[in-house]
């Protein structure tokens, strides 16, 4: 395994990180797809052997299951000071005031709960998860700041978000001497490229490494068109239903033949093609890969040799429609302004 940096800090993390949501006490979370502690251990274990130290997690995964699945895999299978361990806060974690957001009362007593669920004294990389509109902004980033002055966190990172929020938070966090974001998490992949307009741009600028969630396209991109729902997962995402709609279906059809069509010149699998067009990005650190079986680590691994030539790179990204863009959403409300708006969605998906 080659590290590399995240973004412009110093830290070594592999180019492969796993994104853990799959992993959470089905009765906590996802009771179709998501695995329990016994089913998730090899996988994280299995990571680790290929050299992947790179893990991503959030409160919110199957209500703090999935940190604390993850905390005691790593604690039993690694030296903590060998790996990177994400976590996520800002959704709801318990009824009643106060229990989501990032106020500052919501981030000092999330932090340490993520720290206890996590078997950890510090963490590496703090992100928000979407931005908080009911907060003033200078709270969140003060707030986030005096948890890297206490030692609790490394590093901070965001989530998707308007370009613009994230412009203003760098530069408040430059003009009061914070502690700075030095990673986006956002949604980018074949299918969704409407990062490419501003975040990626912006990222790249400031040095901010790009984190990428859904880079398979909720598992789109790993399968011939005709078995987008071959998976217990696939069938049963409402949410993968509102990122890729109709409004798009021949386009997305057409570049999921471009993958399956380079991958069969290749001879190799459909999701080691995409994710070697992500790396083709150099703001791009590492896509967040959710996997449920050694195969999926294995083909993840293996993308990480493909360098794919610029003729395959046009194919790929030739077909692209642009799509509604949900980067910036970060309440219920302006979600379902957004989905009212998208030919062909229902709220049955």
């Amino acid at each position: 395994m080659q590290y590399i940096k995240l973004g412009t800090t110093g830290l070594d993390v592999s180019p492969i990180a796993i994104g853990a949501m799959t992993y959470g006490e089905p009765d906590r979370g996802h009771p179709v797809w998501s695995l329990g502690e016994e089913a998730s251990r090899p996988l994280i274990k299995h990571a680790l052997e290929a050299g992947i130290n790179f893990f991503d997690t959030a409160n919110m995964y199957s209500r703090g299951s999935s940190e604390e699945i993850l905390g005691r895999a790593l604690k039993d299978f690694a030296d903590r000071d060998d790996v990177v361990i994400a976590t996520k806060l800002r959704h709801p974690m318990r009824q009643g005031p106060n229990g989501k957001g990032l106020s500052r009362k919501a981030i000092m007593t999330e932090i340490d709960h993520s720290l206890r669920r996590l078997g950890t004294d510090y963490v590496d990389l703090y992100q928000i998860h979407r931005n908080d509109h009911t907060t003033p902004l200078e709270e969140t980033l003060e707030a986030l700041h005096d948890l890297v002055k206490a030692g609790k966190v490394r590093y901070l990172g965001a989530s998707s978000m308007h370009a613009w929020e994230f412009a203003k938070a760098l530069h408040l966090q430059k003009a009061n001497g914070w502690a700075r974001f030095v990673s986006m998490q956002d949604h980018y992949n074949l299918l969704a490229r409407e990062e490419e307009r501003e975040m990626i741009p912006l990222a790249l600028d400031e040095g901010v490494g790009t984190i990428v969630w859904s880079p398979l396209a909720r598992g789109r991109l790993a399968r011939a068109w005709d078995d987008a729902k071959a998976t217990d997962r696939s069938s049963n995402d409402g949410f993968a239903d509102m990122l890729y709609t109709p409004a798009t279906e021949a386009s997305d059809r057409a570049i999921i033949d471009a993958v399956g069509a380079v991958a069969e010149a290749r001879g190799v699998k459909q999701a080691q093609v995409a994710l070697a067009w992500l790396r083709s990005n150099p703001v791009v650190t590492a896509p967040l890969v959710g996997a449920s079986s050694i195969r999926q680590i294995d083909d993840a691994v293996a993308s990480l040799d493909i360098v794919l030539t610029p003729e395959e790179i046009a194919q790929l990204e030739g077909p692209y429609t642009p799509r509604y863009d949900f980067q910036g959403v970060s309440d219920d409300a302006e979600l379902q302004a957004i989905m009212a708006r998208i030919p062909g969605f229902t709220t049955a998906g």
